[in-house]
């Protein structure tokens, strides 16, 4: 079993090459070697979020000294979401239906509120104070004030997948898997008020939104594909091969480079252009590598290793 183990990690190193990255650091992280989520950055504590679902964990993790600072329980938790400007972090704890406020400084849970059926990605919207979480089987959206308390509810029509806010219209993007659609939703009213299709795409689970140059890319996990939504004319602009079942997108807002993670274990790595994207490599990097997150400071791409439990860091080449 440990010369297979050894035999794959060399097999995806070999493969990996490939990608415009280059390795700097694996560091082991707590508990099994089970599935991990989503990931968020926070460059004001210089902290990396990850979520360990299925060791029932959330993990601090110190980008600066490459340490684990804390765990915090937090039952399946998928979807996390630092916010700077409120000194919170929220994590969907999908096994207790809810969603857990915790202070960034002290990881202390602050408040806990019910999120529907199977809460999962998250976004924060910095202008109404509100925190939305995709509620995957219950198609819905729960709204969450700043302080951690569910203050509405919208219907989507379909299963939710991820969520993303806008600040170049001020409105919040939201995946409807099931339907191939981006619902748009205005948080003023907590109201949809357009839906736009989403062609050549079976279940758009992922979402990335570049306001400052008005481009959202949208990941489809039945047929492998990307596009990119130009936000300036609501039109689709570019389509593209990822990894089968891309799930976790991260970008690099000053290098404007995108990351797509699959649970095929590929990545797959991209330019943003003007109205678009240019691929830049495609390869199978480890078995279920399927989240990263890239910190805009320092340029490092994180990768959460589910065979080994290690945290693989790399380096844009």
């Amino acid at each position: 079993m440990k010369l297979a183990l050894v035999a794959l990690l060399a097999a995806g190193a070999a493969s990996a090459a490939s990608l415009p990255l280059r390795p700097v650091a694996r560091v082991p992280l707590s508990g099994p070697p089970v599935r991990f989520d989503y990931t968020s950055v926070d460059p004001a504590t210089h902290t990396l979020w990850i979520s360990h679902m299925d060791a029932d964990q959330l993990l601090a993790f110190d980008v600066v000294h490459r340490k684990l600072r804390r765990t915090i329980p937090a039952p399946g938790v998928h979807g996390v979401i630092a916010v700077p400007q409120t000194g919170r972090v929220y994590a969907s704890a999908t096994n207790a239906h809810e969603v857990l406020t915790i202070d960034s400084h002290t990881g202390k849970v602050l408040a806990h509120a019910p999120a529907g059926d199977y809460p999962d990605g998250l976004a924060y919207d910095p202008v109404q104070r509100r925190v939305y979480v995709s509620d995957e089987s219950g198609g819905v959206e729960a709204v969450l004030s700043a302080a951690g308390h569910r203050v509405a509810t919208i219907p989507l029509g379909g299963e939710a997948g991820n969520v993303q806010y806008d600040a170049g219209s001020g409105k919040v993007l939201a995946d409807v898997q099931t339907r191939n659609e981006i619902a748009v939703i205005d948080p003023r009213r907590n109201r949809i008020v357009r839906r736009i299709h989403v062609p050549s795409c079976s279940s758009d689970h992922g979402l990335l939104v570049d306001a400052v140059h008005r481009i959202a890319f949208v990941a489809c996990d039945g047929n492998a594909k990307l596009l990119t939504l130009d936000l300036r004319t609501m039109r689709f602009t570019g389509t593209f091969d990822v990894g089968q079942s891309p799930d976790v997108l991260a970008f690099d807002p000053s290098l404007r480079r995108l990351y797509v993670s699959a649970e095929s274990g590929v990545v797959a790595i991209f330019a943003e252009t003007k109205h678009t994207a240019r691929p830049l490599g495609t390869a199978f990097l480890a078995t279920e590598a399927h989240t990263v997150a890239v910190d805009p400071t320092t340029h490092l791409v994180y990768f959460p290793l589910q065979t080994t439990s290690q945290l693989l860091i790399m380096r844009p080449r």
